[in-house]
């Protein structure tokens, strides 16, 4: 299968494995399933360094680097992905999860999050 993991699950995978659901865990070491990241996932996390707050400082190029040398695509945002987003439902005001809501359903790639609002959104989101 193939999967848009959310930027929670990113930083866990990378950082804090121990974080992640048991379900998480399986899905995203399962050699058959295919794992995407988006660049919002990035944009998220360099907004949120450059805030500087203490315990929250990632390098976003090492991050990247490392997703790609361990398999993962980069599931680039097209138009199609920001067109969509005005005919999602105003479930919560996140841009970062609405781009990656609209990645999944355009693309038909399920969108895993550990994110109960995410999970509230029509379209391939499974909750894990």
């Amino acid at each position: 299968m193939k999967f848009l993991l959310d930027t929670h699950l990113i930083l866990w995978a990378a950082s804090s494995p121990d974080d992640l659901s048991q379900e998480a865990c399986q899905l995203i070491n399962d050699e058959a399933n295919e794992l995407f990241f988006s660049p919002a996932n990035l944009w998220e996390i360099a907004i949120k360094s450059s805030l500087q707050k203490e315990n929250f400082q990632v390098d976003t190029r090492v991050l990247r680097r490392n997703l790609l040398d361990n398999g993962y695509y980069e599931l680039a945002i097209t138009s199609a992905h920001t067109v969509f987003i005005q005919s999602l439902p105003s479930i919560h005001k996140n841009p970062f999860d609405r781009i990656l809501v609209a990645q999944a359903t355009v693309e038909g790639i399920t969108l895993l999050t550990a994110d109960t609002l995410v999970a509230q959104y029509p379209g391939p989101i499974r909750q894990v």
